[in-house]
């Protein structure tokens, strides 16, 4: 692992008061265990339950490494990223979920794996490998599969995992990715994966385990699967 790169962890944050603080702790132990330079983006939207008061606290605990961006409600995942983007000062860019639905454990494989090959995008796959779902009924794992199944026969990217949201980016390709994608909903993530394949970035996977969250509510539902069908037929007929 290269001692001169940076990694920017955006996470973006809805009513995670009880996750955050846990989250930065678990990513701090494993940048410094690993010796790597690191800050944390936590990128708010305007949670009523205190989650800011909380990111207030990590920045007094860890000082210039954790930063607090705001916004003034529910925008949704793909413009906190971009929000997010912005402030980066990293020449890698983490994406992942603040609810444990993450470990950050994986990032050490995901960086080795970057760095094999000199890739693009590492994606963390729950369906390759020794990858997996853990705490989801067999009703959320089907509809995930088979979200995937569809929109991989649909648009052939050879990723095993579209709708995955652990994934380490070069900043630049980040940047480049993020700014041609038009969904913001569910589909956000596979838009952006599709797009990188299309303008020919190189993508490495890392199996990893999901665990669904531990605190607060998940964030699935209908109307979410029925954007991300529409939005699948819709890049198959732009990309």
């Amino acid at each position: 692992m290269s001692k001169n790169n940076k990694y920017s962890v955006l996470l973006p944050t809805y009513n995670e008061r009880d996750n955050l603080p846990i989250i930065v702790w678990l990513l701090q132990q494993m940048f410094n265990d690993n010796k790597l330079d690191w800050e944390v983006i936590i990128i708010d939207d305007g949670s009523p339950d205190g989650t800011q008061t909380i990111a207030k606290q990590l920045i007094k605990a860890y000082g210039q490494r954790i930063k607090l961006y705001t916004r003034t409600g529910k925008l949704g995942l793909g413009t906190a990223y971009v929000h997010g983007l912005q402030y980066a000062t990293g020449n890698f860019v983490i994406i992942m979920d603040a609810d444990f639905s993450h470990h950050p454990k994986f990032i050490p494989q995901m960086i080795k794996k970057q760095t094999e090959a000199d890739y693009d995008i590492v994606t963390g796959t729950r369906y390759a490998g020794d990858g997996g779902v853990y705490g989801w009924d067999l009703k959320r794992k089907l509809v995930s599969r088979g979200a995937n199944l569809f929109a991989d026969t649909v648009l052939q990217p050879g990723v095993s995992d579209l709708t995955g949201s652990f994934r380490l980016y070069k900043k630049g390709v980040l940047d480049d990715v993020i700014h041609s994608t038009e969904s913001k909903g569910y589909s956000f993530q596979m838009e952006m994966m599709v797009r990188a394949k299309a303008k020919g970035y190189n993508v490495a996977e890392v199996p990893i385990s999901f665990v669904d969250r531990v605190y607060g509510d998940s964030k699935l539902g209908g109307e979410e699967i029925a954007q991300y069908l529409k939005g699948v037929l819709s890049l198959w007929t732009s990309v």
